[in-house]
């Protein structure tokens, strides 16, 4: 990471530097030590929290613009918090720390709304790596030109930040939207893996395959289910979003 912070902070109106603010949520003391440390020297303004509780009093009185969450924590889990965020529309991007040999906290994770994860033990160069990249999306989708993409019964709005399907509300995580989006602009191009993880995660580490994966599993449950298939697999290469399945 750099240590000047230059990728981490943006400019207020009056041309000053905003430091953006991370929530680190993990009720263990030296995890927020280290987080704190190393996040604040690469130019992030950091929050913690132990528990639930103190991030949301964290969350009420100053938003921060991204969340690092554990997992495991006293009483509600970070499950619980995610959820309760994303069922009060707040798209806040949340970058999970799980242990590394629970699968399925990943996947779950992934499936209620987060945005990425990081397993533990794990290198701070790559959690500052990750944060960097959830931001610059988020500015990204946040700046994107507005418009109306579509897929056969398929609409994503992007001015309103909304997915229907067959005229019915679909409701996507940050990244889920993000992730549509970019097969919709590219509706019946076959996508490899590796395309997907650079234009929607814009990083390339071991094991990205995996959340492709899991993401677009996601997608497929909540645009495709009870409809016919938009969302197609090319074995081999990658996926393809079209009205009609190759012949």
């Amino acid at each position: 990471m750099d240590g000047s912070g230059a990728e981490h902070a943006a400019r207020g109106a009056g041309g000053e530097v905003v430091r953006e603010r991370v929530l680190v949520v993990d009720d263990d003391p030296g995890i927020r030590a280290l987080l704190t440390s190393a996040l604040g020297f690469a130019g992030f303004e950091v929050a913690v929290a132990a528990d639930v509780v103190q991030a949301l009093q964290e969350l009420e009185e100053q938003p921060p613009d991204v969340i690092v969450l554990d997992v495991m924590l006293p009483g509600s889990d970070g499950f619980d918090l995610l959820q309760l965020l994303r069922s009060r529309s707040v798209r806040t991007p949340v970058l999970f720390l799980t242990a590394r040999e629970a699968v399925e906290d990943r996947v779950r994770g992934l499936q209620l709304g987060g945005d990425d994860y990081v397993t533990k033990p794990f290198s701070v160069v790559e959690v500052g790596a990750r944060l960097h990249a959830l931001l610059r999306r988020s500015r990204d989708s946040a700046s994107a030109p507005a418009g109306l993409l579509r897929c056969a019964d398929l609409e994503l709005d992007d001015a309103r930040h909304e997915v229907r399907r067959a005229g019915r509300d679909v409701e996507l995580s940050p990244t889920e939207f993000r992730l549509l989006r970019f097969l919709l602009t590219h509706q019946g191009q076959v996508l490899s893996k590796s395309q997907i993880l650079q234009a929607v995660w814009e990083y390339d580490f071991g094991g990205g395959s995996v959340v492709v994966e899991r993401f677009v599993s996601n997608l497929r449950r909540k645009v495709d289910h009870d409809h016919p298939p938009l969302i197609h697999t090319v074995r081999g290469i990658g996926y393809s979003l079209r009205s009609e399945p190759a012949r």
